[in-house]
């Protein structure tokens, strides 16, 4: 997906230069010689980072170790499709989230503010948790990203940080958790992300320099769901 994202931005930065260099020969006005080409160079940078890419600054610690705090990467927004104004549906999706991806989206209980966590399950997927440990389709994790940063564990009455489920992800959905599992607001908390919410996955950590890295999503496998949560086994579907 990289190398579609940089033959993308390579042909939008040389049509640019084509552009400011076709203005360049036709010997105009030079006020319009300076106007036309800056803005067709707004136009592909709003086109660039409503479409293609989009800085940001990870300003809590949910993250940690993966992303620390001031923090700041860049997402590849078009990986899982462009959503369209005043629609829930998606263009131009080359592919769906996997478990172990860091995705970037809008907090379902607020969109306005942006969100980013590691997708630990898919829809379908039966999750649980137990004294921290997270099981996929009854398949225990391991979770080499995973932090803990306190060493208590609660009971599910009083919490569902450490003790949680078993509970099925629906069509359309995924659960996702922070690495810093003690310190984090994600869907044990807050329920499924629905798909429509996502804007993109985790690509670059570009500052500070010292940090700078592509993000690795670590691949989770796990054995895919044969049974519901009531341990009733399904039946493959027939063609």
């Amino acid at each position: 997906m990289e190398l579609i994202f940089w033959s993308l931005f390579v042909g939008l930065t040389i049509g640019e230069l084509l552009v400011v260099h076709v203005f360049k020969l036709s010997k105009q006005n030079k006020i319009r010689d300076w106007v036309e080409p800056a803005f067709e160079a707004i136009i592909i940078a709003i086109i660039i980072r409503t479409l293609l890419i989009q800085a940001f600054k990870i300003p809590t610690s949910s993250m940690e170790d993966t992303l620390l705090i001031n923090d700041h990467i860049i997402a590849n927004k078009f990986i899982y499709g462009t959503t369209i104004p005043f629609r829930k549906d998606k263009i131009l999706r080359f592919e769906k989230p996997k478990r172990g991806d860091v995705v970037i989206f809008r907090y379902p209980v607020d969109p306005k503010l942006m969100f980013i966590k590691r997708c630990i399950g898919l829809p379908g997927d039966t999750i649980e948790i137990k004294d921290k440990f997270v099981y996929v389709n009854s398949q225990k994790l391991e979770e080499k990203y995973v932090y803990h940063k306190d060493i208590r564990t609660f009971p599910a009455m009083y919490a569902p940080r450490d003790n949680y489920g078993p509970i099925k992800v629906p069509e359309g959905h995924y659960f996702v958790m922070g690495d810093n599992r003690d310190y984090s607001s994600d869907s044990r908390f807050w329920g499924f992300l629905p798909d429509e919410f996502l804007r993109g996955k985790a690509w670059i950590v570009y500052w500070p320099p010292n940090r700078w890295r592509i993000i690795k999503h670590e691949k989770i496998i796990v054995n895919e769901p044969t049974a519901d949560i009531k341990g009733n086994t399904l039946l493959p579907a027939t063609k």
